[in-house]
């Protein structure tokens, strides 16, 4: 049963493969010229090949329907003027890191006589395979590569895994686990090695899944480079969406031994070439302009899973529910305002980043239960975060209740209540927002001690406000703490102080004053006469 499968796969992919080259037949055959004599022609593509962009997207029209990304170019540099190389290429999901590595480039290198034995490591060998198959096709289809260069592709199928060029050059793929030490073909032994994708969600969940991975590339991959030799170029490409995944666990040894070569004076060949989707989360703006616009990348951000977008496109390692929990997550209807034991607005505004989000978090405590009411939770002015919460008290007539407000001003001190005193100016009327100048340390540490709550039931999120994305802007990020992840933490840095001060109020509130009569402070006195 499993081979008939493997068979269907398969011949899917022949029928697929087939119809692909039939595109390439027909986008690369028109304005050609066949009067056009071998000087000509070596004159052309000597003048296309001085840049791998022209080169690229004269070459593959039917790839380059938008003009390639500065970062295209900058990753062509770095693998084409460095014969010797290892290079990351941690660039997006949809950012064409695979058309340039495993298509575009090992071409150009081809035909400028600087490859002869391309290997391919794919996730699977069905997807090393398919990712192999576009040379073949461009080789045996694209007429004006063979206008310009000849008839190149001589024997072998990429089905197989495995083909040769007329001059010689062999292309051949292989899979994680599969030990290519001692390949070659001939006398040549691989001189340009790509690793695609090789990642999957069950390896990077293992530890020793992924150190294996990593021993693998880095001992029996690399192992099948001929020592020495001139062209040794090792290239690892995906989004960077766990700390496990291959790249990842290169990059951190690139640092050490990049830092190991400058003490000793030796110029570094290990290259990181980091590309996110948009150049931060206020703007959007693109990497690629040429391809997606910033309002894209905006919808696309408001539309996926916070979580989600941040693994696949802008490198950031998010565990799901590494410390908060889904299950965590819980809401009910709140209370009159009047019934909690005490009511308490906290803002974390982080002053420092433009990028950071703005958070104020509304909340109250009853018995041992903590109830998040309200929040606000954007990447926005001080000035909207002010202006939001002059709204907010005045459709809840919240000034006639008990309740702190306190924004985080060790740092700023007097400017955090300036803000707000500025709306009040506006309005003519003014919340009694003060600076929590108490200092904070270790952030992380602190944010963690509020598990214990989550973990026993007793945090509950408003049921009216399931709907907002302000309060799932905050669970976003709750699921999504963890130490070191890069995530944005500043809505549970606000909740965690929120709980804080509430657990000091409700004392306060609940604690009767201590009085003493005016018979008792006669009796104490020393001189009662």
């Amino acid at each position: 049963m499993s081979d008939f499968k493997l068979t269907k796969a398969y011949e899917k992919m022949l029928l697929e493969y087939d119809e692909h080259c039939k595109g390439i037949h027909n986008t690369t055959g028109s304005g050609l010229n066949p009067n056009e004599t071998p000087a000509e022609r070596r004159t052309q593509r000597l003048i296309w090949e001085k840049g791998y962009i022209t080169w690229f997207e004269e070459m593959f029209p039917h790839y380059a329907k938008v003009k390639c990304a500065w970062y295209h170019k900058k990753l062509a540099d770095l693998i084409i003027k460095n014969p010797v190389c290892d290079v990351l290429a941690e660039i997006y999901r949809s950012g064409a890191k695979s058309v340039h590595i495993d298509l575009g480039i090992p071409l150009f290198l081809y035909v400028t006589g600087q490859l002869k034995f391309m290997l391919l490591f794919g996730q699977t060998d069905k997807k090393a395979k398919k990712l192999i198959s576009d040379i073949q096709a461009e080789l045996s289809n694209n007429q004006k590569f063979i206008h310009y260069y000849g008839k190149k592709f001589k024997f072998g199928d990429w089905s197989e895994g495995d083909f040769t060029t007329t001059d010689g050059a062999k292309f051949m793929t292989s899979t994680p686990g599969q030990s290519p030490r001692g390949l070659r073909e001939g006398n040549a032994r691989p001189d340009y090695i790509v690793f695609d994708d090789v990642d999957t969600r069950q390896r990077v969940n293992n530890d020793d899944l992924s150190k294996k991975l990593f021993d693998f590339a880095w001992e029996d991959a690399k192992g099948t480079f001929d020592e020495g030799s001139k062209y040794r170029r090792f290239v690892v490409a995906n989004n960077n969406f766990h700390k496990n995944t291959l790249i990842n666990q290169l990059k951190e040894e690139f640092k050490l031994i990049t830092a190991r070569l400058k003490e000793a004076g030796i110029k570094s060949t290990f290259f990181v070439l980091t590309v996110a989707a948009v150049k931060d989360l206020t703007t959007f703006e693109p990497n690629w302009p040429e391809k997606t616009t910033a309002l894209y990348w905006q919808q696309k951000y408001l539309s996926t899973p916070y979580r989600s977008f941040m693994r696949e496109y802008m490198h950031v390692h998010i565990i799901e529910g590494t410390i908060f929990k889904n299950e965590q997550i819980q809401y009910k209807a709140r209370l009159q305002f009047r019934l909690y034991d005490a009511l308490m607005f906290y803002g974390d505004l982080s002053y420092k980043n433009a990028g950071d989000f703005k958070a104020m978090i509304f909340a109250g405590k009853i018995g041992r239960e903590f109830h998040v009411l309200k929040c606000y939770v954007r990447q926005t002015s001080k000035y909207n975060v002010a202006k939001w919460l002059y709204e907010f008290v005045k459709d809840e007539s919240l000034l006639g209740h008990n309740i702190q407000y306190l924004i985080e001003g060790l740092f700023a001190q007097d400017e955090f209540v300036n803000d707000f005193d500025t709306v009040g100016d506006e309005l003519g009327w003014y919340i009694p927002v003060v600076a929590d100048k108490k200092s904070k340390e270790g952030k992380f540490d602190r944010i963690e001690s509020m598990s214990g709550y989550f973990e026993r039931g007793n945090v509950w999120f408003n049921e009216a406000e399931k709907g907002s994305t302000d309060m799932h802007e905050l669970i976003n990020q709750l699921l999504a703490f963890a130490k070191g992840s890069g995530a944005h933490d500043d809505a549970p840095d606000a909740l965690q102080s929120a709980i804080s001060k509430l657990n000091l109020a409700a004392l306060t509130n609940k604690t009767p004053l201590k009085t003493t009569s005016r018979k008792e402070i006669n009796k104490n006195k020393k001189n009662r006469f």
